[in-house]
């Protein structure tokens, strides 16, 4: 009986199991052909791209073992059309690859860690003796104590030239924090990484990156380089945008040092076998492989990536890439083995949402529905057109009440007049700084800030333009107010 009894038990147990399995989510690519699931991504890529006004981009999607898909979209200026051999500047997603390289030759026993940078080098006599207590692995996970206030990037009067020059630096900054204290991300933190790796291995770094990452892993499109300016010299680069008003601009990518943290180009074809490889062991040992892929002590950056969990999605390493004309985004969800990376001609945009791309081509390799959105750059650019020129019909409006008006000027009205009338000027005049504390930190150069939001400058400029033509109408009635009643004292007493 009791046979019988544990036959039926194991029987059963089989079959909960089967129905447990069978009962699994399935995703996209399993329930329908690849062929349909591509087309779906296309339709959905093409649709979010025109609502945001963007010219061309390139895809690249990895699942299990294998590439799923690589697509270009768009045409080049020239006519030439996007596709995935195309390059694209891939700005901070540069950052994965530097931190690759410095545990490589961790793994070759030539770095440790936890060893002080100011270490492995003999020229150092720095302002700040905390900077000798930054370690290796504070610059990878972004807790060097630097940040962009204390140590300028994009910001610098006179840009770097070389890695050697950034480091010397350090010898006349003071850091905002305690090495190791808090996180803050800093491009230079990789600039310096950059230049230990040429330090420790004997190459160029970009030598370097083509002899132990580019040439092993096949990717035989990408390159990197130390200036913005070689990204507007290579005619195969689509030439990066910016909107304006609604209509996409054709701009040159500002003059910036980027070795290390934001030089790499690469294509939607050689960034398949990047993501490829984030999970077949083909790049680390398992433990240095963890530590690239874990969040630091003090923060979500782990090693050249954003390192997260949650229930749904299990773990996740991401980057996104932001150059003025340039973007780019990458995922790779650990647990589901799939990754997407995308690249981009238009530039940072307060009002396009990049990571919407990955994030709905994601739902629809996971078989769920897309969700579609009002936010986006083409109605947004619309109402800031519309507010545009509502304010300079509200403008003229003012004018016409002002001269038609009965009423004396009192003091008490011309002042709150004028704090009205001042406060959009203060925010153009303060709007760096606004976009730093909403930034995080990171200061923006004034080019930076109108290729990133220059429909909402343009409007804050027509704003505070009709605000100084009202406020001198006002003073002008005001005195002549005055002046009748034979009253010649300021307006302020």
């Amino acid at each position: 009986m009791r046979t019988v009894e544990k036959k039926m038990w194991l029987v059963l147990s089989c079959f909960l199991l089967l129905m447990g399995i069978l009962a699994r989510p399935a995703s996209a690519v399993e329930v329908r052909s690849k062929a349909e699931v591509q087309q779906e991504i296309d339709q959905y890529v093409k649709k979010t791209m025109s609502a945001n006004h963007i010219q061309g981009a390139a895809l690249a999607i990895v699942h299990n073992e294998e590439v799923f898909y690589t697509q270009g979209y768009g045409a080049m200026s020239d006519g030439r059309d996007i596709n995935d051999r195309t390059p694209f500047p891939i700005a901070s997603l540069s950052k994965s690859f530097t931190a690759l390289a410095v545990l490589q030759l961790v793994d070759n026993g030539l770095i440790e860690l936890d060893a002080p940078y100011a270490s492995y080098f003999l020229d150092f006599a720095p302002k700040d003796e905390r900077i000798r207590d930054i370690t290796v692995r504070d610059l990878l996970n972004q807790t060097s104590g630097l940040n962009d206030k204390v140590n300028p990037d994009m910001t610098r009067s006179s840009p770097y030239q070389s890695l050697r020059q950034v480091n010397e630096s350090l010898n006349t900054v003071q850091l905002a924090n305690d090495p190791g204290a808090a996180y803050s991300y800093h491009n230079p933190n990789y600039q310096y990484l950059a230049l230990l790796v040429e330090t420790m291995s004997g190459q160029n770094f970009s030598d370097y990156l083509e002899d132990h990452i580019f040439e092993p892993l096949g990717m035989r499109d990408t390159l990197n380089v130390s200036n913005t300016r070689q990204i507007n010299e290579n005619s195969a680069i689509p030439r990066g945008h910016y909107v304006l008003l609604g209509h996409p601009v054709s701009q040159s990518e500002p003059s910036w040092f980027v070795d290390g943290p934001a030089g790499m180009i690469s294509t939607a074809e050689d960034m398949a076998k990047w993501m490829l490889a984030q999970y077949n062991g083909r790049l680390l040992t398992p433990e240095l492989m963890e530590q690239y892929q874990t969040a630091g002590q003090k923060g979500p950056y782990g090693m050249g990536w954003l390192a997260e969990e949650d229930e749904q999605g299990g773990r996740t390493i991401s980057h996104s890439g932001i150059l003025w004309t340039y973007k780019a985004e990458e995922t790779i969800y650990l647990d589901q083995r799939l990754g997407i990376a995308m690249m981009f001609d238009s530039g940072l945009n307060a009002f396009v949402g990049y990571s919407a791309f990955v994030d709905g081509i994601a739902k629809i390799m996971k078989g769920e529905k897309t969700e579609s959105t009002i936010v986006n750059s083409k109605n947004m650019e619309a109402v800031m057109i519309l507010l545009v020129l509502a304010t300079m019909a509200w403008g003229i409006y003012r004018l016409y009440r002002i001269h038609r008006s009965k009423k004396a000027m009192t003091t008490g009205k011309l002042m709150v007049s004028l704090a009205g009338g001042l406060l959009p000027i203060l925010i153009l005049l303060f709007l760096s700084p606004l976009a730093t504390f909403i930034g995080a930190g990171r200061v923006l150069p004034w080019y930076g800030l109108w290729t990133a939001m220059s429909s909402l400058i343009i409007w804050l400029v027509v704003l505070s333009l009709v605000n100084l033509t009202v406020m001198v109408c006002r003073f002008r009635l005001y005195y002549q107010a005055k002046k009748m009643k034979g009253i010649t004292t300021s307006p302020y007493q």
